[in-house]
């Protein structure tokens, strides 16, 4: 075997690390990379059409599988089209290692070809972000880069120069043992204990749950159960915490439903497990709040805390479910169920009434198709916009399935992008793509990477023609809507002419077949659902101020909107409410 270079030394790097793939777009500084990662077993390079597209893959695959992912840039131009992607995964504390190749490195600093300075770019982006400017620096960068990437659980970025790229690499370099685990944080006993004492003096405790309840579902039912508390959530905790849950009282924030709302501001004792909510005005501001969160950074920056915990939550509740007195007064919490019942009673009824006749075809109704007829452990990605208020209604969380979004970033034209990462992770495994028609055209380009890789995601289009969340964005603050319709193809037909499966809806009796049929399909396949542009939703809280705006701009908007098989659950809860 000759001597390494460079290139051949990262890519080995990264190969220890458990890196499978890295996503991409070839070119000049970077094929030096590209062309080691053609010569090492152990990992592929995945050619996509757009470096957006990418990052948000390989984010994508990162918070599937919970190993590090990685994808990359040639100079300038290429690798600043990583940034949006990044962002997102940084903001999903998603583990990727971005490569930002670099123009030769005699040139930087003096305005050459395609120069930009990633090392400055992605810092906002990143936990860590170095160039490279001698072999010497290698491996120890792109060690340091990984351990930050995994160990913070965010982007890690490495610019390389193409020439250094390609030279050898140095005699006895130093290499070390990759962490590519993280550990479980338990809180101090001191904590636990002032954690202890605020629970037992509370009468009324309500959980309210983020992603950071990954893996703790049943820790989190125990509590619940052991101080009657109700339990809502944040959008990302939706598939770690609904599902099998006799305490649920919904979502609260602007997608939300139920009685989550009232749970977090009508109790003593609002506990925030694993959750960085942001939206600070659904939150209460005259109840105690504790916070439990792994990032201590994270503590306090939404609301006033009356006592922070640093640590993993199953850990915390672990301790907790050990030493917290049981209560034995459920009055709070069975009011809080019927609250919940209630609200989605209302809204079923709003959404049932005539909507398999109704044309252009109710939206909610296809997230609630889509929900019954997808694998019991699909891969769900999202659109922002008006997609994340269907699945936030629709999608049945089950433990198995996975939903995923640009939840944190609020990026368009996520959802295709992340559906490519996902299926990567295991062809056999549905993976369902629920693009609005403004962000699937965003990245359309990359429809065919699904193609050219057979990748079989079923892309299910809400195709309103409108930019829909803008448009409610716009009337809430009383402003007619402007520069938000879509003048679109038949994209049924364009899927077609790529090589995909493709067909269009324009009747509700049509849906169910054409869903059944697409995702029998065994490659790619596409669903243009021609879905009603005044199908909007509001958040369960409208302020005056949101009232005036709607009664401005708005007199025959429909804003009916559903919950799915959400009211089943809630039914069968309040079933469970003890009589008097």
């Amino acid at each position: 075997m000759g001597k390494q270079n460079v290139a051949e030394q990262f890519v080995d790097i990264l190969v220890r690390a458990g890196v499978r793939r890295m996503y991409g777009v070839v070119g000049d500084s970077l094929n030096p990379v590209v062309d080691a990662i053609r010569r090492t077993d152990g990992i592929e390079w995945i050619q996509v059409r757009h470096e957006e597209t990418a990052a948000f893959a390989a984010g994508a695959e990162a918070q599937i599988t919970g190993r590090l992912a990685a994808c990359a840039g040639s100079c300038g131009p290429g690798n600043l089209h990583l940034i949006n992607g990044l962002y997102d995964a940084h903001r999903s504390m998603a583990p990727v290692l971005a490569l930002a190749s670099h123009i030769p490195s005699g040139e930087i600093g003096l305005g050459y070809f395609q120069e930009t300075h990633p090392d400055r770019l992605f810092t906002e982006c990143s936990h860590y972000n170095e160039l490279i400017s001698n072999p010497q620096q290698m491996p120890r960068v792109l060690q340091s880069a990984i351990q930050h990437a995994i160990g913070r659980s965010g982007v890690g970025v490495v610019a390389l120069p193409g020439d250094i790229a390609s030279l050898p690499a140095p005699e006895k370099s130093i290499e070390h043992a990759l962490v590519t685990a993280r550990p479980t944080v338990r809180p101090g006993d001191g904590e636990i204990e002032k954690l202890v004492r605020l629970i037992d003096e509370a009468d009324k405790v309500t959980l309210f749950c983020g992603s950071g309840t990954a893996g703790a579902h049943a820790e989190v039912m125990e509590f619940a159960g052991r101080v009657k508390a109700p339990v809502g959530h944040a959008l990302r905790g939706k598939e770690w915490i609904q599902y099998d849950n006799p305490y649920d009282v919904g979502m609260s924030g602007l997608l939300g439903y139920g009685a989550a709302y009232e749970a977090t501001h009508e109790c003593d004792l609002l506990i925030l497990l694993g959750t960085d909510f942001p939206y600070n005005a659904f939150l209460p501001d005259d109840v105690k709040i504790v916070q439990v969160d792994i990032r201590p950074e994270h503590l306090g920056r939404r609301s006033q805390l009356d006592l922070g915990v640093w640590g993993d939550v199953r850990e915390t509740l672990r301790a907790l479910n050990t030493r917290v007195q049981a209560k034995a007064d459920r009055r709070f919490l069975d009011r809080m169920l019927k609250k919940h019942a209630d609200a989605l009673e209302g809204v079923v009824k709003a959404y049932t009434r005539k909507v398999e006749k109704h044309t252009p075809i109710h939206p909610e109704y296809v997230a609630s198709v889509v929900d019954e007829l997808a694998d019991e452990d699909a891969v769900f990605t999202v659109d922002t916009g008006m997609c994340n208020v269907w699945a936030a209604r629709y999608l049945s969380p089950n433990g198995k399935r996975r939903i995923i979004g640009s939840f944190s970033h609020g990026s368009m034209a996520n959802a295709l992008p992340q559906a490519i990462g996902a299926q990567f992770t295991d062809r056999g495994r549905q993976v369902v793509s629920m693009s609005g028609d403004g962000g699937f055209s965003m990245l359309m380009g990359d429809f065919l990477t699904l193609v050219q890789y057979d990748l079989p995601v079923k892309v299910v289009l809400f195709n309103n023609s409108s930019l829909g969340m803008v448009e409610l964005e716009m009337l809430v603050s009383g402003l007619p809507s402007y520069g938000t319709t879509n003048h679109n193809p038949d994209f049924a037909a364009i899927a077609r002419a790529a090589g995909a499966f493709g067909v269009r809806v324009e009747k509700p009796k049509q849906l169910a077949g054409a869903l059944r049929d697409a995702f029998r399909h065994k490659g790619p396949a596409l669903v243009d659902v021609v879905t009603d542009p005044n199908a909007l939703s509001i958040p369960p809280r409208i302020s005056a101020e949101m009232v005036t705006g709607f009664a401005l701009s708005a007199s025959k908007i429909v804003l009916d909107g559903g919950v799915g098989r959400m009211i089943q659950m809630a039914r069968s809860n309040l079933r469970n409410v003890p009589r008097p």
